[in-house]
């Protein structure tokens, strides 16, 4: 049985390259390739391929945030400009790297990692990419059959849901499995932790409400209002000169 294999890449040299050096590979079927994250997805969705050799920084939708986006990943190679450094925020998770410019021996290599995991038909965990090391301030979203892209400044806040948050914005909330404290470390001084459920984006803010005896609320432009706790309401206090 062949393996299916997809090849995602911006760059045309980079895709010639990975099919040169798998030209002799009799187990590898290439069933397609594409330029970008988009074009991706929909040939994963309709080719259900069994391995993915995979570019992260691309227009439009990165690699990363692409797999975000997969129930179920393929097995997947990624290729990568980063730095070592870089690439050391999910070494551990990813089946395997290929940072630019890489050999044949350095691919095949690569390759022989994939078909161990493919052929034990393990489902491949999708690496825990710190949200900046995304490529973009931006958090993406599958919303039904479409894809947001939801620039940090356009949240309103997040709020936690067990395993997800709820990213909270003008035009509506969606959910998200990311941890809050992934995006309290990213997101920094432009937000703050009002509340052990809530992340509040400070430009949003319009003003504090007395709830009850030593209780406040906090409002927003938006009109939402939020439970804000004793260290939420300090910090408040501290960042906003309140």
């Amino acid at each position: 049985m062949k393996i299916k294999t997809l090849i995602i890449d911006d760059e045309e040299l980079a895709r010639t390259l990975i099919k040169k050096f798998l030209e002799d590979q009799n187990d590898i079927e290439i069933i397609g390739e594409a330029a970008d994250g988009f074009e991706g997805l929909k040939l994963i969705q309709n080719l259900q391929p069994d391995l993915l050799f995979l570019d992260i920084q691309m227009p439009k939708l990165t690699g990363l945030e692409m797999l975000e986006l997969l129930p179920k990943p393929p097995v997947t190679i990624f290729s990568t400009a980063y730095d070592q450094y870089a690439i050391e925020a999910f070494e551990k998770n990813a089946v395997d790297y290929l940072l630019k410019p890489y050999s044949k021996d350095r691919l095949l290599k690569a390759l022989g990692k994939a078909k161990e995991k493919w052929q034990r038909n393990e489902s491949p965990k999708i690496p825990e990419i710190p949200l900046k090391d995304a490529g973009s301030r931006r958090v993406v979203i599958k919303n039904g059959t479409k894809i947001e892209m939801i620039p940090y400044q356009d949240i309103h806040y997040i709020e936690t849901y067990g395993d997800y948050v709820w990213i909270h914005t003008e035009s509506g909330k969606y959910l998200k499995q990311r941890t809050m404290k992934e995006f309290e470390n990213v997101l920094g001084a432009d937000f703050l932790r009002v509340h052990r459920s809530y992340l509040v984006n400070t430009s949003c803010i319009q003003k504090l409400e007395l709830y009850e005896k030593s209780s406040y609320l906090l409002v927003l432009k938006s009109g939402s209002k939020l439970a804000v706790s004793k260290t939420g309401y300090k910090l408040l206090k501290d960042h906003l000169g309140w």
